[in-house]
């Protein structure tokens, strides 16, 4: 494959340890280590995380260089994205830019500002909803602008990119009915790194925790409403009503003071505080090797249009998973994780409880949910995609070969 200069656009905070960051990294990573030029633009903020010294990340000036990373929408977003605007046009100017690569909808947003001044041809990576998201952040008042802007934002975006890739079937569905032409749509889901979780180290972990010999079902990730960690809270008081030696770790990978407050206080009023353990937030060098003290992993969202980076990473970990239907990407219910359905947390609940209790079937589920990850989201693989688009909106005036796409992984199994 011919390399390529790309700048690939991070509205957000990087590197960071959750979802979309990560994400950028890792599939940044990967496409360096092929021969491509890989740029970052990106906020003057972001966590202490090593990034491959092959991708060149290039930051906002003149802006403070330190705050507190958090999720979603802030006061500041609109003049650090202006800012991040004139950075990309003058990283595409100097560097030679052949395709802009953004990610999110304000990577999005930027993207299509910056195609439109510079003329680079725009790939968008969508992992979300506006409607699914905004909304549940509580930024906007009242919550029907948030919801009416939701609308439009998912009507629109869409529109000006060259090409979009869909992090899930679900999405890809989405874009559809919101009149994206399939030529212009590709199935690319999320990826992970399998060889990160290989040979964790749990034991330096347990003595820092009340863990003792209890089973321990594990989440991790953010503390944000729309991760209902309150449907998470409630199904383990159904676990405790059967299995009261059993214990909950919340790991969080960003804690924001406020979440981690109401959570407490609903734990509280659930009588079930004694048995859950709040952890975090915690560096990514360490997600290995708490998760390799869980018996169960969950994923609490439901109506996830996306793809739920932490659900990888269960299964890269090889974790027997307990899942809401909306977040369970990648997962076949009895074959390598359990799916209940969206809200129900009382059979969230009981199918903790089916793994606590089934050593057989949870060593079965999870080591099946680790041969998923290795055969269809290693991030090896997925670059092999991703570098077809770029082959085709760089090479072919923006047609991609379908066929070639489809059946691109077949070298590689």
């Amino acid at each position: 494959m011919k390399p390529y200069s790309i700048a690939m656009v991070a509205a957000c905070p990087f590197p960071a340890n959750y979802g979309s960051p990560a994400s950028i990294r890792e599939m940044s990573e990967t496409l360096a280590r092929s021969g491509h030029r890989i740029h970052i633009v990106t906020y003057p903020f972001g966590q202490d995380l090593p990034v491959d010294e092959k991708v060149r990340v290039h930051r906002i000036r003149g802006l403070r260089k330190t705050r507190t990373v958090r999720v979603g929408p802030t006061l500041d977003k609109p003049l650090l994205d202006l800012f991040l605007l004139i950075r990309l046009c003058r990283v595409i100017r100097r560097e030679g830019i052949q395709l802009i690569h953004a990610h999110n909808y304000e990577g999005a947003l930027i993207g299509i500002a910056a195609k439109a001044i510079m003329g680079v041809p725009l790939l968008y990576n969508a992992v979300n909803t506006m409607s699914d998201e905004l909304p549940g952040y509580g930024f906007i008042r009242p919550a029907f602008v948030a919801r009416w802007l939701a609308k439009g934002l998912d009507r629109w975006v869409p529109v000006f990119p060259d090409h979009i890739t869909a992090v899930s079937e679900e999405l890809f569905a989405f874009l559809e009915k919101q009149g994206v032409r399939p030529d212009r749509l590709s199935l690319v889901p999320a990826g992970v790194k399998p060889a990160m979780f290989e040979n964790p180290r749990p034991d330096r972990l347990r003595s820092r925790y009340p863990i003792g010999p209890h089973p321990i079902v594990m989440y991790t990730g953010t503390l944000d409403p729309f991760q209902r960690v309150d449907y998470l809270l409630r199904a383990f008081s159904v676990v405790l009503q059967e299995e009261p030696g059993a214990r909950l770790m919340v790991v969080g990978n960003l804690v924001d003071a406020s979440f981690l407050k109401e959570h407490r206080a609903r734990a509280e009023a659930l009588g079930i505080s004694e048995q859950v353990i709040w952890a975090g937030p915690i560096p990514l060098e360490d997600l290995p090797d708490y998760l390799a003290m869980a018996a169960v992993a969950v994923v609490p969202r439901p109506d996830c249009p996306g793809h739920p980076v932490k659900l990888l990473n269960y299964m890269a970990a090889g974790k027997p998973i307990v899942s809401f239907a909306g977040s369970a990407k990648g997962l076949r219910n009895m074959y390598n994780g359990i799916i209940v359905p969206d809200h129900d947390w009382e059979a969230m609940g009981k199918s903790i409880l089916t793994l606590l209790r089934d050593s057989q079937l949870a060593a079965r589920l999870g080591d099946q949910a680790k041969k998923t990850v290795r055969d269809q989201f290693d991030w090896e693989r997925l670059c092999r995609k991703i570098e077809v688009i770029y082959e085709g909106l760089i090479e072919r005036n923006g047609r991609v070969d379908r066929e070639r796409f489809l059946n691109v992984m077949k070298r590689y199994e």
